[in-house]
């Protein structure tokens, strides 16, 4: 080994995801995440299956609503 291998160390970026403090939004950007998620799947689904695309624009924009919230939260934490 040499001395440059030998005074290497990680950078505090590189930790494992456990020992990394939780922030306090987690839980409630998970649900966030989740509601996304699943609405930007229902409402693709909706505008593909059907002659209104109105309903389902309004799923998508509402999750996409739902998606900005969660990245404010997360450069808040």
């Amino acid at each position: 080994m040499t001395d440059n291998e030998s005074l290497a160390k990680k950078p505090e970026r590189m930790k494992h995801r456990n020992e990394k403090k939780r922030d306090r939004f987690f839980v409630f950007r998970n649900v966030l995440n989740i509601l996304f998620m699943v609405g930007a799947v229902v409402g693709v689904i909706l505008y593909l299956n059907s002659s209104d695309h109105t309903v389902a624009t309004a799923i998508i924009l509402t999750s996409i609503v739902l998606k900005f919230t969660e990245c404010v939260l997360r450069m808040m934490r």
